[in-house]
């Protein structure tokens, strides 16, 4: 089974981050990895995409047009983030942009197949969960 990984920031990167943080922005850049995700879908290439979507409209979206869809969310505690700020989004750009969770709204998920709350568990815990689900749903998962 071939597969691919999308990731929110490398699609900004290879854009030249000509989008910005607004939530119409923040849109127009997941539509580009929702048609992404579908490009690889209906080339049989199972793909992980690894970006905020705040938006339950957009998932809606992705759960009606992508082949095998499966919703995987990782919880994680607003207040934790900011502190740990592993990628200085809020030192960075509190005040400057508008940040998920604090300026936009996050719609927490209505149906998602797969809750991971990752202030609970470590990163190869959190992975394993994720593992095991993928492989309940395609025995042949790589990782």
């Amino acid at each position: 089974v071939a597969n691919a990984i999308l990731d929110g920031d490398e699609v900004r990167q290879f854009f030249d981050h000509d989008l910005g943080y607004s939530r119409e922005e923040r849109m127009a850049n997941i539509k580009r990895i929702q048609f992404a995700a579908h490009v690889l879908s209906q080339n049989n290439i199972v793909t992980i995409v690894c970006n905020i979507c705040p938006f339950q409209t957009l998932r809606d979206f992705s759960r009606a047009k992508l082949h095998d869809y499966h919703e995987i969310h990782l919880h994680k505690n607003l207040e934790r983030s900011a502190r740990s700020d592993v990628k200085s989004v809020y030192k960075q750009h509190q005040g400057k942009t508008e940040i998920v969770g604090v300026n936009i709204p996050f719609d927490e998920p209505v149906s998602c197949d797969l809750r991971i709350d990752v202030d609970l568990l470590t990163v190869d815990q959190s992975l394993e969960k994720i593992n095991q689900y993928l492989r309940s749903k395609h025995p042949s998962w790589p990782l």
